[in-house]
């Protein structure tokens, strides 16, 4: 199971994109958990994925971030404005998989 957590300010503008993300990931056949959290949260929540995407209103914060992940091996990667902006939850996807290797 691949194991995928999206980071915003609160955790909910990232909840849609996680919905289709989750929708793209059946429709391929892939067992994924995906889930949305506030940057608060990120300590608790980091060391269960695989890779942590963050939406762009936070992006500034990916080193600091990184930092403390990097400690599990985890890849801490903004995602890109406009696959965000579209709602482009296959496109995410595909980035969070490649992360991941």
């Amino acid at each position: 199971m691949k194991k995928i957590m999206l980071c915003c300010s609160a955790g909910m503008s990232t909840s849609l994109l996680v919905k289709k993300m989750q929708v793209e990931a059946e429709k391929r056949g892939l067992s994924a958990e995906i889930k949305a959290f506030g940057a608060s949260e990120f300590d608790d929540q980091m060391p269960r994925y695989q890779v942590v995407l963050l939406g762009p209103q936070i992006k500034y914060m990916q080193p600091e971030l990184q930092a403390k992940a990097a400690a599990y091996g985890i890849k801490v990667q903004p995602i890109d404005m406009m696959d965000y902006g579209m709602q482009r939850g296959d496109k995410v996807l595909d980035y969070a998989l490649s992360l991941i290797g």
